[in-house]
């Protein structure tokens, strides 16, 4: 049954129509530049109007395009002579008026927040070395992500970086020695493509925002180059941090929110073709799955090629690794399915498996969690695993299994093995999903906390009363071996590792730096936290017991001791798991204020991990029997 879901899904994403007017836009060359929109049926006129600046000025050529042929859709113009970085708009005349000045859909360059599409050629702006460029060979099983934006992580003075809340500070010696040294192999940016909220014109003062407001798609964020003025920088800028995280054997993800748009009426898509893009309630209204204010139609023909050209291009243009995609949930089955068949297998995809409201269109239809196994190929993060380790989503003070509530076990377990069918877990327990989600392990996303709510330390600090730093510091450890220990994929988010808190700050899409920067002194203040995580993912990476990729694997050599509150076990039979070098795995999590004990075979075993120390190398060696837990930490033996 599961290989005939997987056929079906595929043959579903082949037959998709694809339009013939994909990537259309501006095309280069020094004798003549070519361009082309995309409009309603029943646009009357376009022009074309080209500018010398990104910002201000009047146009220097204004030209009214014409149909590709008689009754299309498609508009071109061609200009003589050479463009190159010179800047254009189109602008679309309906029911006798024109809508107003955009870049269009489909710009790759742009000017100065965005406003203009920009002349250039895309090859020049390329850094050295870029066509040898290749992306890492890193499995879905093996991968574990870091996500982070790129102001949180090199804008404070501690970090001691030069490129400050920069495309380039990745490329430093200070952040790609950082990242190695952890062990993490994916870095998940978040919005990084031109988005609204930073005004480009004034980088010199304090603004902020996580970008999940697009302007233009496929073209880099300009307040993250050194010079948004210059559009060849932003392209070569992010180049060279792509360039510099493969170098270092790390892919590149990017966070795409293709499910809305910073507003209506001022979006590309609405000043190209009114009302086509956006989905409407039956009273006419747009309807607001997203909580942004619209919602994108991805199951329209147009929507759905753009967004299969846009993942494309980025794949093909700037060597991108994988996809993380914002409220999954808005857009459709069978788009996410046409995105899966349209990429290389080694891009990994995955997103939010919800909405942030009602969509306006049968909740049968939409990337939902619970329609997992109709995508395979694609994961999605499990909520089940996050709130039963830290607590529910609607709430910040309630606690769960770090915290000492009982009730939370299965929810662990159901995230231990990835969401899978497994007979070890009794799935009526398990906190929202009553059935597995995921076909294979690869399918969920093992985590506790990302940008979205509280980062881990400010949960904890605010569910957990009276909790005091070393008590915060071994939760903390401990919540983040339940993730590395998971089947799923596993992520954390960036400063996790240096302990990293938000002043308490749930939502700090627009806070200050004072709120979201990394505090590099933290590594020095808590160092055990560091070398923790550190050790515990060597150990992942190593070992491939905790990370089989296979649902059967799982279900073959993976099964729980008996289950106590606040308290859960497995084991891992690792003579049946390909590469393995350990025997008898026995992994142990323990939320309880004080020591419990686990029941294991006679035999002598190494302990790899206990009491808020891990290492692989082993720290000595315990007999069966009767096997203590320290309080609120993991245990890790092998024989």
């Amino acid at each position: 049954m599961k290989r005939l879901i997987q056929l079906v899904a595929i043959i579903m994403a082949l037959l998709v129509p694809h339009s013939i007017n994909a990537r259309t836009g501006v095309t280069y060359s020094p004798s003549a530049s070519g361009f082309s929109v995309e409009t309603n049926s029943d646009a009357q006129q376009v022009k074309l109007r080209i500018y010398k600046d990104g910002l201000g000025g009047k146009p220097v050529k204004t030209v009214n395009m014409k149909r590709a042929k008689a009754g299309s859709s498609l508009w071109e113009a061609t200009v003589k002579g050479d463009l190159k970085g010179k800047f254009y708009t189109f602008d679309v005349k309906y029911g006798g008026k024109f809508r107003g000045e955009s870049a269009g859909i489909w710009a790759t360059a742009v000017g100065v927040n965005g406003k203009r599409g920009a002349i250039v050629d895309m090859a020049q702006p390329n850094p050295l070395g870029w066509n040898t460029d290749k992306r890492p060979a890193i499995a879905a099983k093996d991968l574990i992500i870091y996500e982070m934006h790129h102001r949180d992580f090199s804008i404070d003075e501690s970090g001691g970086f030069t490129y400050k809340g920069k495309y380039l500070a990745l490329t430093e010696p200070r952040a790609i020695s950082h990242l190695k040294t952890l062990g993490v192999n994916a870095v998940h940016i978040l919005p990084s493509f031109d988005y609204a909220s930073v005004d480009e014109t004034r980088l010199n003062e304090p603004q902020y925002n996580w970008g999940y407001d697009p302007v233009n798609y496929n073209v880099p964020e300009g307040g993250y180059s050194t010079d948004p003025f210059k559009p060849e920088v932003r392209i070569n800028e992010f180049k060279q941090m792509v360039q510099a995280l493969h170098k270092a054997g790390i892919k590149v993800i990017l966070d795409v929110v293709y499910n809305h748009t910073f507003n209506i009426d001022d979006s590309n898509f609405q000043l190209t073709r009114p009302d086509y893009f956006f989905r409407k309630n039956t009273d006419g209204t747009y309807s607001n799955g997203s909580g942004c204010g619209n919602e994108t139609a991805s199951e329209r023909e147009a929507m759905r090629q753009f967004m299969i050209e846009s993942v494309k291009y980025w794949v093909e243009e700037y060597h991108i690794d994988g996809f993380r995609f914002d409220l999954m949930g808005v857009h459709d089955i069978e788009t996410m399915n046409a995105i899966r068949a349209a990429l290389p297998n080694d891009i990994f995809i995955y997103g939010e498996g919800w909405s942030a409201g009602s969509c306006a269109i049968p909740g049968e239809q939409l990337a939902m969690k619970a329609h997992i196994t109709q995508m395979p190929g694609i994961a999605a993060f499990s909520d089940c695993m996050r709130d039963g380790l830290r607590g529910p989503w609607d709430s910040d003070t309630k606690a769960a299994f770090l915290g000492g509530v009982k009730g939370n076990e299965e929810s662990l377990k159901f995230g231990i093995v990835g969401a899978i069918r497994h007979p070890g877990i009794d799935y009526s327990k398990v906190n929202y999903s009553k059935e597995p989600f995921a076909l294979e392990p690869t399918q969920m996303i093992a985590y506790v906390s990302c940008h979205d709510d509280m980062c881990l330390v400010d949960r904890l600090k605010a569910s957990v009363k009276g909790i005091t730093t070393e008590e915060l510091i071994r939760l903390d450890l401990l919540a983040q071996t339940v993730v590395m220990t998971s089947q799923g994929v596993p992520f954390m988010l960036s400063g996790e590792e240096m302990l990293r808190d938000k002043k308490g700050v749930h939502n700090s899409y627009n806070s200050p730096d004072s709120i979201n920067h990394l505090d590099w002194d933290n590594l020095e203040r808590y160092p055990q936290v560091m070398e923790y995580y550190k050790n515990l993912i060597a150990m992942r990476k190593v070992h491939p017991a905790f990370h089989m990729g296979n649902a059967d694997m799982v279900r073959r050599n993976l099964d729980f001791l008996p289950t106590e509150n606040c308290l859960v076990a497995f084991h891992i039979n690792g003579k049946n798991v390909p590469g393995e070098q350990w025997g008898d795995i026995y992994v142990a999590f323990n939320a309880h204020k004080r020591a419990r004990t686990i029941e294991i075979p006679e035999g002598t075993y190494t302990i790899v991990c206990r009491n808020i120390k891990c290492d692989q190398g082993g720290m000595g060696i315990v007999k069966g029997g009767k096997v203590t837990i320290p309080a609120q930490s993991a245990l890790i033996l092998h024989n």
